[in-house]
């Protein structure tokens, strides 16, 4: 009889950059304001990152060793600035907005950990350039009726019909980054949630204060 191979459990994995209380604060306060379209989804506060590099499906036996990646990194300060309007991604009809904006730091940073995590294949790097950014807002389905031999209908973003307005000025100040870390995504129905699993605090510049 052909022995029988057990899966092993895998979880969904990325890393990423933690922002500090009071810009995840300001941007929740924005979103109250500024998301009025009801098509627009708010992301939570826990939610906020900047998402460096996404692993996809892994083992959780390899969470541990990427673990010891991360903290192998030097670490140093990041610093981050928004631009001032949220970007439609992708453009015509979104499937979510985003704050971004240059970030030196964090380019340096994710094409480090790019090459650390690649090189014991835990990360495939992505043909597109990184871009820094914070997912503010997702756009909700609209379910349209199931094709013959579905059982139900596709999803796909509604129109948004008033886009979220501009950041105010003290979001777009800069700010820096408080902690490199790993997550797990957990996909649920209402959305996924994330779980901090392992990470590493980044310093500050000398005299800045990091939360």
């Amino acid at each position: 009889m052909a022995k029988r191979r057990l899966k092993s459990p895998r979880a969904r994995l990325f890393v990423a950059l933690d922002l500090p209380d009071r810009v995840r604060e300001g941007i929740g306060r924005w979103q109250a304001k500024a998301l009025a379209d009801p098509a627009l989804r708010p992301m939570s506060p826990e939610s906020l990152h900047v998402t460096l590099c996404f692993l996809s499906y892994r083992p959780e036996k390899a969470i541990p060793r990427v673990a010891e990646l991360i903290a192998s990194l030097p670490v140093r300060p990041v610093e981050l600035r928004f631009d001032p309007q949220p970007s439609a991604m992708p453009k015509g009809r979104p499937r979510l907005y985003a704050v971004g904006g240059p970030s030196e730091g964090a380019a340096a940073l994710q094409s480090e950990l790019a090459e650390v995590l690649a090189r014991e294949r835990f990360y495939e790097p992505e043909k597109r350039g990184f871009w820094p950014h914070v997912t503010v807002a997702r756009v909700r389905s609209e379910r349209l009726a199931p094709e013959p031999g579905e059982r139900r209908g596709k999803g796909r973003p509604r129109r948004v019909r008033q886009a979220p307005e501009p950041l105010p000025k003290a979001l777009t100040e800069p700010f820096e980054a408080v902690r490199l870390a790993l997550y797990r995504s957990d996909l649920k129905p209402q959305g996924a949630e994330y779980v901090s699993l392992a990470g590493v605090d980044l310093p500050p510049r000398e005299g800045l204060q990091k939360r």
